[in-house]
């Protein structure tokens, strides 16, 4: 069963009253992907994705066209199983239970299966998408932004972690380029070959498919690369301009 009609399976058994989601799914996936661990997360990523983007909607206060088509680059969704997709965001959205709860319930979903939240890269891939959805108008708003680093606490991000991955979507400033990598801008430049080496390796495409999110992400592995190779440019431009003065 593929990653899409065992979501719609999940999202036909949920009940009507909004009230009951986080502990119906809870349930679920601890009874539905028993012994499928792989599934488990992939389906995982997917519900906590349309989840929180869809609480994310309304904490904004409005779902523009530019971040339906963000979310459409994420997901590839069939046509047979759009209605259940949209029912669930729906019911996201209506739920009484506050976005903290959701992500809390996400971070559990998305962890390695032992019941603790804790910060993993599937989460790190959920915040990245939903910034990818906040940024797609063109802005940026102080509502998401604030949405979203509650949530990156909850996903068990440290500030400094949380800031690492918003440098690959808005500015921060001067530092922007070793925030990206999250290094200190006094770190050496063995130090910074290594983590692009690092962060090179954990962000390429077939590591992100194998731990459990879509392909269509690739828009986002793209935009991660492309930030990590602009923040080595930059850092390589100021270290060459720094060392010209000193000769």
């Amino acid at each position: 069963m593929n990653v899409w009609s065992s979501l719609g399976e999940l999202i036909r058994r949920m009940p009507s009253h909004a009230e009951s989601i986080l502990l119906f799914m809870a349930e679920m996936f601890r009874s539905f992907f028993a012994g499928d661990p792989e599934n488990r997360r992939k389906v995982a990523f997917s519900v906590a994705m349309i989840a929180l983007s869809a609480k994310m909607a309304k904490a904004d206060g409005v779902v523009t066209q530019s971040e339906v088509t963000a979310f459409q680059q994420i997901f590839e969704i069939p046509e047979s199983e759009t209605r259940n997709v949209f029912r669930l965001y729906e019911l996201a959205q209506q739920d009484v239970a506050g976005f903290e709860a959701y992500a809390s319930q996400m971070a559990e979903l998305c962890g390695d299966g032992d019941g603790r939240e804790s910060a993993t890269p599937l989460t790190e891939d959920v915040l990245d998408g939903l910034f990818h959805i906040a940024k797609a108008d063109g802005v940026l708003h102080e509502r998401e932004l604030d949405f979203l680093r509650v949530v990156g606490s909850i996903f068990g991000f440290s500030d400094a972690a949380f800031d690492t991955i918003a440098a690959r979507h808005v500015s921060l400033g001067e530092a922007d380029p070793y925030a990206v990598l999250g290094l200190s801008a006094d770190a050496s430049w063995q130090e910074v070959q290594r983590r692009y080496r690092e962060l090179a390796r954990q962000w390429h495409p077939d590591f992100m498919v194998a731990r459990g999110v879509p392909e269509e992400f690739l828009e986002i592995a793209n935009q991660r690369m492309a930030a990590l190779n602009s923040a080595m440019s930059a850092i390589e431009e100021v270290r060459s301009v720094s060392e010209n003065r000193r000769a």
